[in-house]
Order: structure tokens, then C-alpha cells, then sequence
């Protein structure tokens, strides 16, 4: 559909309560039903293959589904790395961060994920990406595993309970 990961003209938008209250109409009668905390886009600007018609392309950042970081070394060894907006058609995907070495790319790879609340991934030297283990204050967060039961203490009343006496109800009367 687009001819190469052309991205010069694109930007990513991000429009906070302020931006988005002096970008609306003046004779906007629903304020309240499109004032989102964050109203997001990336606009894209492709070619099409048959016409050779350059168009803008506007996604919602919901659509994409993660962030990747990827690195190369090219033949004269240097390193480059960068980070992408993934989408599930990939003539969508939307470089977003590249430097030369590696200095700032995790910290921004981290920032974008966080930022736009999308997991973290890295793409490999064949292009598969390999989801990044999320961690929430040391935490690993994953699958849950069920709590172990004692099959000895199936029967038997809570520690904190046998202190108690049951109560016998022929006393009260």
C-alpha cells in the first residue's frame, strides 16, 4: 500500500487538557463528550505505489499494539538503535527514536512505553520481537500460580480461631 518507512513530515501528537481546550470550535456544543485527558495521534505521511500520491495518514495511538527497541551494527561497525511504535499491519509501524550507539535508547524506549501504556518488546536480528519482562516495583508480573493447600490442615480450624470457645446456645435463655 505505501512505499517505504519513508517518516520525514511525521510527528507524533500528544494533546494535553490545555493544547486540547484552545484547539476546539468555537460552536462545539459537545465539550464534555470528546474532552479526553488525552486525545493521541500519529500522523504519517506515505506514498502510494500506483498513483505516487502522497497522503497523511492520522492513527490513534490505541491501534498500536506495542513499543519495540531494535540495534544494528553496520558494516563499519557502528552501532545504531531504534525504537518503533508496533502496529498490527506492519506499513503502519512508526519509528520513533533512533541515536547512534545505545546511550539513551533504553531510558526512551521505557519513557514511550510508559507514556503511551503499551508493553515493551525488543525486536531480534530476524525480526521477531520477543516480549521484555515487566517487573512493578520488583515484582514479576506474569502468569498466576495457584497457592499450595496442605491436605493435613484441610479439617482443622485457623490458628487465629482456636483461641476462641465456641459459643453453646442452651446457656442463653
Amino acid at each position: 500500500m505505501f512505499t517505504g518507512p519513508d517518516n520525514q513530515g511525521s510527528r507524533v501528537h500528544i494533546l494535553d487538557k490545555e493544547r486540547l481546550a484552545r484547539l476546539k470550535g468555537a460552536n462545539d456544543n459537545r465539550s464534555d463528550q470528546y474532552a479526553l485527558d488525552d486525545v493521541r495521534t500519529v500522523t504519517m505521511r506515505r506514498t502510494l505505489e500506483k498513483s505516487g500520491v502522497e497522503v497523511k495518514v492520522k492513527v490513534p495511538v490505541t491501534e498500536f499494539t506495542a513499543v519495540a527497541v531494535s540495534t544494528r551494527i553496520s558494516e563499519d561497525g557502528i552501532l545504531t538503535s531504534a525504537i518503533h511504535l508496533i502496529h498490527p499491519d506492519e506499513d503502519f509501524n512508526y519509528l520513533v527514536f533512533e541515536e547512534t550507539g545505545n546511550d539513551n535508547v533504553v531510558a526512551e524506549w521505557q519513557n514511550w512505553g510508559r507514556k503511551l501504556r503499551l508493553p515493551l518488546y525488543i525486536r531480534a536480528g530476524d525480526g521477531q520481537l520477543m516480549p521484555y519482562s515487566q517487573q512493578v516495583d520488583g515484582v514479576l508480573l506474569g502468569e498466576v500460580s495457584a497457592r499450595r493447600k496442605t491436605l493435613a490442615g484441610a479439617n482443622r480450624r485457623p490458628r487465629f480461631l482456636n483461641r476462641r470457645k465456641p459459643g453453646d446456645l442452651t446457656q442463653i435463655g
